[in-house]
């Protein structure tokens, strides 16, 4: 499941009816008492020690306020007391300031923690959303927490190559790739899969959904709350959701966020598929804006018209790169964002209509990395692909792979086999596989849970709620109706924002499933800035 930071650097979450049922050695069966006990030691042991908060690398940087310290988790939780290794964690104290009357005190709730998803995102950034409109009732009641998962940035971090050979540009991106092509990239995939074992070493094993959900409650004790109140958008609701079917006595308040479809059958392989298939509709949301724009960037009066643009550009790239460094896969890359975030259309649409007009400054421009380094985006993939190979089997022969994509391809060009590329890997994975978790609860075993989607996210498609809601005893869905960006909490829907706040301050939740209409759709010709998700600007900080 691909966040779209992997797209601003590199330029995948998630059509079960494309896929053959995956196939692949026998899944590791962990000691589920042991782990369970491994956990419960290890949440005891934070309790006691807490977390000594004081001054974030880079303070000079951060607002006042800023707080960062570790948690120490197990590598292993079947062995609590074998390798330990330490969570990165940042703070910001609720203000207890009412955002509409500075002189009345707002009481504190406790602490609101929050995953970005990914995986292999950084949650750190997060307190500094406390900063913006939306969020200021949210940040007076909570403490707003955020913390890099176990491999992410300083928790003990995982790479599978060198850093200086990723995100080497400019690079292809042909829709119907040839024999030669998926050769060369099953070459790659297995030197990936390899590069990882060399790097990691055993400990590739433990960085997985499971551990990261055994991760956060020992977390939760560690900022001494008894129950958790926990935001976690795209990946992050997927743990989230482990965590509500392993912990759910530990549960106080649960927001997912684009959740992603957790059925042990989806995990990861056919997610991915359902997520190309999505993808295309997004693409075609976006061309049949840009040309109802036509006027502005001249790209086209029609979507098929914008469509011929984008091809026109494509092959001219792959002859001579925008600026050396933006090919077609960087094109790709950059409009695969885009459909993340309809506030980056238009952005893209103005870069394109440059590159065709003879300016390749613009697009240039997107090709280059913004908020990562090559190290962090090295990271980010690392992290993305062994917890999602570790996860789950996958298909371990080619002609799997082959015959559902090129099914796929054949009506959802745009993304298919650059997803394929990013995941193959997992085909051959040298870690021991999990076994998916049947996320489920009954009556009464969960307290009231929130889910919230967009109807057209592509990197979450909505069917993946509709299963969460299932699954979930007394969970409420609220559905962004007509609308696709991905991560829909604090973003310009004041309806979204109304329902996030009632629940998370009052405990309120709708009687049953709600929905809000849509969002502005994008302004043509304003700049990007100004229309990206709150959820994207802090992770934009760029604190590891």
């Amino acid at each position: 499941m691909r966040a779209a930071a992997l797209y601003t650097a590199a330029g995948s979450l998630l059509l079960a009816t494309f896929a053959a049922a995956p196939a692949g050695s026998a899944p590791a069966r962990p000691d589920a008492t042991a782990e369970l006990r491994g956990t419960t030691l290890a949440a005891a042991r934070a309790a006691a020690a807490g977390v000594d908060f004081g001054v974030c690398p880079g303070a000079q940087d951060l607002p006042a306020g800023m707080e960062c310290g570790t948690v120490t988790v197990p590598l292993d939780y079947a062995r609590p007391d074998g390798r330990q290794i330490g969570l990165a964690v940042s703070r910001v104290r609720a203000t207890q300031r009412d955002p509409h009357n500075s002189k009345r005190k707002v009481p504190r709730q406790g602490a609101l923690v929050y995953n970005p998803g990914g995986p292999g995102t950084s949650g750190l950034p997060f307190p500094l959303i406390g900063r913006l409109q939306e969020w200021k009732r949210l940040a007076a009641a909570y403490d707003l927490v955020g913390y890099s998962p176990r491999g992410v940035g300083r928790s003990a971090p995982l790479s599978c190559e060198d850093p200086a050979q990723h995100l080497k540009g400019p690079s292809p991106a042909p829709a119907h790739p040839s024999e030669r092509d998926k050769q060369e990239h099953i070459a790659r995939a297995r030197a990936y899969a390899r590069g990882c074992v060399e790097r990691s070493g055993d400990a590739l094993r433990h960085y997985h959904s499971l551990n990261n959900a055994r991760d956060l409650d020992v977390l939760r004790a560690a900022l001494d709350e008894d129950k958790l109140t926990f935001m976690g958008a795209s990946y992050g609701s997927y743990f989230g959701a482990l965590y509500a079917t392993m912990f759910p006595s530990h549960v106080r308040r649960m927001v997912f966020d684009s959740a992603v479809d957790p059925d042990p059958a989806q995990i990861w392989y056919r997610n991915n598929l359902a997520q190309s298939a999505a993808f295309e509709d997004r693409w075609a949301d976006m061309k049949d804006w840009i040309a109802r724009h036509h006027g502005v960037y001249g790209l086209g009066a029609t979507p098929a018209e914008v469509q011929r643009g984008y091809d026109t550009a494509r092959a001219r790239l792959a002859v001579e790169p925008a600026g050396g460094k933006a090919g077609p896969g960087q094109l790709q890359g950059a409009f695969l964002e885009a459909g993340y975030y309809d506030s980056l259309w238009p952005s893209r649409a103005e870069a394109l209509s440059a590159y065709l007009k003879g300016d390749p400054g613009p697009l240039a421009e997107l090709a280059a990395p913004q908020r990562k380094t090559a190290a962090q985006a090295e990271n980010a993939r690392a992290v993305y692909t062994a917890v999602e190979c570790n996860d789950a089997p996958w298909p371990t022969e080619w002609k799997v792979w082959d015959r559902d994509n090129t099914r796929l391809a054949r009506v959802a060009p745009f993304e298919t086999w650059s997803n394929v590329w990013l995941n193959l890997p997992c085909a051959y994975w040298q870690a021991p596989r999990q076994r998916p978790l049947d996320v489920r609860t009954g009556p009464g075993e969960l307290p009231p849970t929130l889910i919230l989607a967009a109807e057209r996210d592509a990197a979450a498609p909505y069917d993946g709620a509709l299963e969460l809601h299932r699954r979930l005893s007394g969970s409420v869905l609220v559905t962004e109706r007509d609308s696709g960006t991905h991560g829909i909490a604090g973003g310009p829907n004041a309806c979204v924002n109304a329902h996030v706040d009632a629940y998370l301050l009052d405990g309120r939740l709708p009687a049953r499933r709600a929905s809000c209409a849509p969002r502005p759709e994008p302004e043509p010709g304003v700049p990007a800035e100004r229309g990206v998700p709150a959820r994207q600007r802090q992770a934009a900080a760029g604190l590891r």
